[in-house]
């Protein structure tokens, strides 16, 4: 673009004005600034290779060159991680909060095992693996997993643990035993001390102990 107006400063720092109302600003360190024609979209990128944008409604992105990572701050709070293996992530760390360090730190632990994070205003964190799982974190200690094939697994704070299937069964895992349910609605559960118990949807009950000896069998 045609330059109206060049001023350069003692400083070492030279702005110009171009005709069609754009703002640069060269510093010398290599880092430069442009101010679009509107005068609220900003872009600065740094003389690491780092890019900051700060978008008309005030959503800031900023782009970690060593990291290659994007971190996207929206207007209500929402940000936004996108790392380099193409991992999303959510989560409500504020930006002034990740010094270019911390996240270089933080990043180049977390691309290889994630695509990337989203932190919520409220807390929640899902993070985008390289597979498309997703992951969610909640506040008060509950992660809820959803797998490619459409199976789900909620895990509680006390650890035990909710899988529902894609084919309709649906199984839980506590410290005190495993069960499994199926769409007939029999119900399988195999007890820490090796019993098993099979509820059957004809209401039939059949008991193992942890040998497989049959001990209990309503049909019998």
């Amino acid at each position: 673009e045609e330059i109206e107006r060049e001023t350069a400063y003692p400083d070492g720092k030279v702005e110009q004005v171009l005709k069609n109302g754009c703002h640069l600003v060269f510093f010398p360190n290599g880092t430069w600034k442009k101010v679009g024609s509107d005068g609220k979209t900003v872009t600065i990128t740094f003389f690491n290779g780092d890019v900051k944008q700060v978008m008309p409604d005030q959503t800031v992105i900023y782009y970690y060159a060593d990291a290659k990572t994007t971190h996207t701050t929206y207007s209500d709070g929402l940000e936004v991680l996108q790392f380099s293996n193409g991992q999303i992530g959510k989560h409500p760390t504020h930006l002034s909060e990740l010094v270019p360090t911390d996240m270089y730190l933080c990043n180049k632990h977390l691309v290889s095992k994630y695509i990337s994070e989203k932190h919520y205003p409220d807390g929640k964190k899902e993070i985008t693996f390289p597979d498309q799982t997703i992951k969610n974190l909640f506040t008060d200690g509950q992660e809820e997993s959803i797998l490619p094939d459409g199976t789900i697994v909620r895990v509680q704070p006390d650890g035990s643990k909710t899988i529902e299937f894609n084919n309709g069964q649906r199984e839980l895992h506590t410290s005190q035993f495993k069960r499994r349910e199926y769409p007939d609605g029999s119900v399988k559960t195999v007890y820490m001390n090796g019993q098993q118990e099979t509820k059957y949807g004809s209401g039939r009950v059949r008991i193992k102990d942890k040998d497989g000896n049959i001990i209990m069998d309503t049909k019998l």
